[in-house]
């Protein structure tokens, strides 16, 4: 595997040390330093942008290029072809599934959506008003006092029970807390139902009245679970999979992937991009906005264009803008002022060359928290969803990091600190 070799020259040091270099499927060459340690070094990479914390076969991203693959297959394609639950199996076992495999698959998943009972009553412990995401994390990390049947990690077994689990109960819990939240009571799922139009079930009817779910409703929300279900090495898998490191168990393990993606920095966007508009207040004051988002001096910022990974077009915001289009028809939004700002910011920023210039193109989270708001969902609730797409490729590269050898992670660290000195006498 490791054919090349780096030499790496240190002051201090008799020889050049010689490191193997791995060459991947696809992607950049990647240097081992693990035999650094025994020289008494260590390598600095702040936030670990330039580190491959792991070795992965589930997802493949080129930022420059504007690819992302999971198990080789592009994500317009799966988009395109595939739903949520079958690309979730994909995630999970590496290749598509059989008919007969994804009928199986879609028959667990549904018929384990249903909660414990006593689960409905730990909501009662949190404040109507908290913030959906610190119940998530709460109700998600409890799911183990309920469910303590399977958590051996090293039983392959458990952990596909605890993943099925995880996945099916997910949207449940996201229901729950938005049902808390404004006082009303708890949807049960129903199994004639599929995955997404289950979820909107549970979220807007009631036992007084229920509705029929929009079939294009529940598409786009089966598209914005497919667009998030995995992205790579990012920090709130790279956080389950240190969690996962210590032995922790499998709800415990997303609950930290969901304390992570609820800092703003990366699963906060599409809240950020309602905020924004909420900023810019109408259509007259686009220009004005637009300006500042060019003054380098200016603190404002386009929320919802650029990506820290794409450089070029964000591959999900294709498919992404096409499901807006279509659900701003279907509920005649087309006129609604924040709504039509929105696509009218889109199309300035498509045509400024600033913007062109810089990759600046709008990102999946620009429209996808345009379609949350359109079906009616609270800004607070757009990370709770995000984290209820994510769950499979969390899952996926927990599952993979513990079917493999691997290590405790244990960062180290550049120490700038006071030197060994006595405390002083008295």
């Amino acid at each position: 595997m490791a054919d090349k070799k780096a030499k790496l020259t240190v002051d201090g040091l008799d020889e050049a040390l010689e490191l193997p270099v791995y060459e991947g499927t696809v992607g950049p060459d990647v240097i081992d330093v693990r035999s650094l340690v025994a020289k008494g070094k260590f390598t600095y990479d702040p936030g670990f942008v330039s580190t491959a914390s792991c070795e992965s076969k589930i997802t493949y991203i080129d930022g420059g290029a504007g690819i992302l693959l999971h198990r080789g297959y592009p994500i317009e394609q799966l988009a395109e072809n595939s739903d949520f639950l079958e690309t979730s199996y994909l995630l999970l076992h590496g290749e598509l599934p059989t008919q007969e495999e994804k009928d199986k698959f879609v028959n667990t998943i549904t018929h384990h959506t249903m909660v414990h009972e006593q689960l409905a009553q730990f909501f009662k412990g949190f404040r109507r008003d908290a913030h959906p995401m610190a119940v998530m994390i709460g109700v998600v990390g409890a799911l183990s006092a309920f469910y303590h049947d399977s958590l051996d990690i090293n039983d392959a077994r458990h952990r596909e029970i605890a993943a099925h689990r995880l996945i099916a109960k997910m949207p449940t819990l996201a229901a729950m807390v938005y049902k808390y939240n404004i006082g009303q009571p708890f949807m049960y799922p129903r199994n004639d139902l599929g995955y997404s139009e289950n979820f909107l079930h549970m979220m807007f009817n009631t036992p007084c009245e229920e509705k029929e779910v929009n079939p294009v409703l529940a598409r786009a929300m089966d598209k914005i679970f497919l667009l998030h279900a995995d992205h790579e090495q990012n920090a709130s898998t790279s956080t389950v999979r240190m969690a996962g490191s210590t032995g922790a168990n499998p709800y415990a393990c997303i609950a930290s992937g969901i304390a992570a993606l609820w800092g703003p920095a990366h699963g906060g966007a599409n809240e950020a991009v309602l905020r924004m508009l909420d900023e810019i207040g109408d259509e007259t004051q686009i220009d004005k906005y637009l300006a500042k988002a060019k003054d380098k001096n200016d603190p404002f910022r386009l929320m919802g264009f650029g990506h820290r990974v794409y450089k070029s077009y964000d591959p999900r915001a294709t498919v992404m803008k096409k499901t807006c289009d279509e659900v701003l028809a279907e509920l005649g939004l087309e006129d609604d002022p924040q709504l039509k700002m929105a696509m009218k910011l889109e199309k300035i920023a498509l045509e400024d060359e600033y913007f062109k210039s810089r990759g600046l193109y709008p990102n999946v989270d620009f429209y996808s928290g345009i379609i949350l708001k359109a079906i009616g969902i609270p800004t607070e609730l757009f990370t709770v969803i995000f984290a209820t797409g994510r769950t499979p490729g969390w899952i996926a590269h927990w599952n993979e990091m513990l079917a493999n050898d691997y290590r405790i992670a244990r960062p180290r660290q550049l120490y700038t600190g006071y030197a060994k000195r006595d405390y002083p006498k008295k």
